[in-house]
């Protein structure tokens, strides 16, 4: 039997739910979707790689403006994940040339998303932008190795992709925080999360300006029975890695969980296929984990 105070409280609640929703609508309808707290120096390394003609030296000046971003590209630009010849870089410039412009987009959007656990103003929130970094680390590691193995997509494009495949998530996440009965009631802040995360992920991908093919494959990976013609394409790469991540630690669900996903047929994959990928690829994928920060 619901007491007194449980039954009024449902229809505030109720209320604050329809105000969220409300809210996020019109943050779509305006064309005002961005994440609060976002470091600056994200943002400038995002603007000044959005120009295809931008000089090596313009991208030295504005990563460097930010010592600790700057720091974990060398870092990345060391790690076993990508130093294939073993040979150590001190400088920045080297760091960037070694790494090219997608992996620099890269590792500024990972250090903005691990920046994001120390802003006050998303304080009570540490646990689960933990644990949205850590599978958005995760898909983006896997989709490099995915993309590299059984696609013509560029790898560094897929980590990307994969980096930048739960932002719809992150952007809900950070909106909650001033709803705190809303972030009580997981059944219903789920259910949001389900119903609006692509769309907005979509609206906010669009706002920065990324490319078509990242846009796309962000907002449509979840979509199982995608249809597609040709090569499998970068959103296939991302289905097929978000997949594999959500069930490596149960590899005998695999073959039942992707036997009917279209972009799993379009890659040609068997079951054999993906349990091999997973064994010769962990290394690399738990290198490529740790040069994100993870």
């Amino acid at each position: 039997m619901n007491s007194p105070a449980r039954e009024i409280a449902a229809p505030a609640a109720r209320t604050e739910v329809f105000a969220f929703v409300q809210a996020l609508a019109a943050e779509l309808s305006g064309g005002k979707v961005d994440l609060p707290s976002f470091p600056d120096v994200a943002l400038r390394v995002r603007q000044v790689l959005s120009d295809e003609e931008v000089s090596q030296e313009k991208v030295v000046r504005v990563v460097g403006s930010e010592p600790m971003l700057a720091a974990r590209l060398l870092q990345i630009a060391n790690s076993a994940a990508i130093n294939f010849s073993g040979r150590a870089i001190t400088d920045l410039r080297s760091a960037i040339a070694r790494l090219g412009f997608n992996m620099v987009r890269s590792a500024a959007i990972a250090f903005a998303m691990a920046q994001l656990k120390r802003s006050a103003e998303l304080k009570g929130l540490e646990r689960p932008l933990e644990a949205l970094w850590r599978s958005s680390a995760s898909v983006a590691a896997t989709s490099y190795v995915v993309a590299k193995r059984f696609s013509r997509v560029n790898p560094d494009t897929a980590m990307l992709a994969g980096l930048l495949h739960g932002i719809g998530k992150l952007y809900i996440l950070t909106r909650a925080g001033n709803h705190p009965e809303l972030a009580a009631d997981e059944p219903t802040y789920n259910s949001i999360v389900r119903d609006w995360h692509a769309s907005i992920a979509r609206a906010l991908l669009e706002n920065w300006e990324m490319a078509e093919e990242i846009v796309q494959a962000v907002s449509e990976y979840e979509d199982l029975e995608r249809k597609g013609t040709g090569t499998p394409d970068l959103t296939d790469v991302l289905t097929v890695s978000y997949l594999l991540s959500a069930f490596k630690d149960h590899p005998e669900t695999l073959e039942l969980n992707m036997h009917d996903v279209a972009a799993c047929r379009r890659m040609q994959i068997d079951a054999a296929g993906y349990r091999n990928l997973l064994e010769e690829s962990q290394h690399e994928i738990d290198a490529l984990r740790e040069a994100l920060g993870v």
